[in-house]
């Protein structure tokens, strides 16, 4: 958390401002882009200490460089987003002027684009992973859950673990999903996860709470909310034990969207059900131009000699 410190007290802090503005779970990611920001601008600095009103349209530009030297076009613009998001704050503070903000946020966004990195799941490796969860045993049971949720509704990881019990209706599977942007989705769960969630749920109980509990080595469910980074802890550790390929929780949700545009379902239905702000978001995991292009490329003969 920002601390209060000699510059500024917390509520008059433009990068406390702006963050406390964001939503909670977009706040880490955004803290750690305002401390390379910070350290950028003026070595040794982080998003405290760094006079952000301080900065002007020469400071702005380089950090820009630095930027698109260091970084993907959309990492470094997701930390420019959060360099403006802080000089909106300070005038919105009254600590810059119009002018100050107009200047400094006339800086243009980094051009390009990056192959998205991550990958798909093939059915094998899906299967392998869920035969692994022994829904006899707390662990086994929480376990399936939580990969029938990440992959069978495609969640994120802070969408799942924000999950409480009541979120969750055992009579026809539907699930309300708190999302990014403080933005409710309602997503129904396959069979699949619906039978893992209710087998959890037979082990958990019904008491109000995070839907997910952490369990413990000697199988004592622990009734807390699971957090983000376990999830990622959790996908890594399983990965190792089955022998499947290093995989991210974020993956489980690319395979459940790249899946849902294979078997047929539009790419509007998808993008709700994925809780994409923009169809071009969902567009970026539909593997079939994948395919197609390397089908194209099998038909294209080059004429290079074999060794006799």
């Amino acid at each position: 958390m920002l601390a209060e410190d000699s510059l500024a007290r917390l509520d008059r802090h433009p990068a406390a401002v702006y963050l406390m503005g964001l939503a909670a779970g977009s706040r880490p990611t955004m803290r750690g882009a305002l401390r390379t920001v910070a350290n950028l601008a003026s070595p040794g600095s982080d998003e405290v200490s760094l006079p952000w009103t301080a900065l002007d349209f020469a400071h702005v530009a380089a950090v820009r460089s630095k930027l698109e030297e260091a970084f993907a076009p959309a990492t470094a613009n997701r930390m420019l987003a959060a360099l403006r998001g802080v000089l909106r704050a300070a005038f919105k503070l009254g600590l810059i002027s119009a002018e100050h903000l107009a200047r400094v946020c006339a800086i243009e966004p980094v051009r390009g684009a990056r192959v998205a990195k991550g990958r798909a799941l093939p059915s094998g490796e899906l299967r392998t992973l869920f035969e692994a969860c022994d829904l006899g045993t707390p662990a086994g049971a929480r376990n399936a859950a939580l990969l029938g949720l990440l992959y069978g509704c495609g969640l994120r990881r802070a969408e799942v673990v924000g999950l409480d019990a009541g979120d969750y209706d055992p009579a026809s599977g539907r699930l309300l999903v708190h999302g990014k942007g403080n933005k409710e989705r309602e997503i129904f769960a396959p069979d699949g996860t619906k039978f893992a969630v209710d087998a959890w749920l037979a082990i958990r109980g019904n008491a109000p709470g995070p839907l997910l509990h952490p369990v413990d080595k000697g199988g004592a469910v622990e009734p807390r909310r699971m957090t983000a980074g376990a999830v990622a802890k959790f996908v890594t550790h399983l990965a190792k034990k089955t022998g499947v390929r290093a995989f991210s929780p974020h993956d489980m949700r690319r395979t459940f969207i790249g899946d849902m545009l294979d078997a047929g379902a539009d790419i509007a239905t998808v993008q709700a059900m994925a809780g994409h702000a923009n169809p071009a978001t969902t567009s970026r995991y539909d593997r079939r131009g994948a395919r197609a292009k390397a089908k194209a490329a099998g038909l294209l003969h080059v004429p290079v000699g074999r060794p006799t």
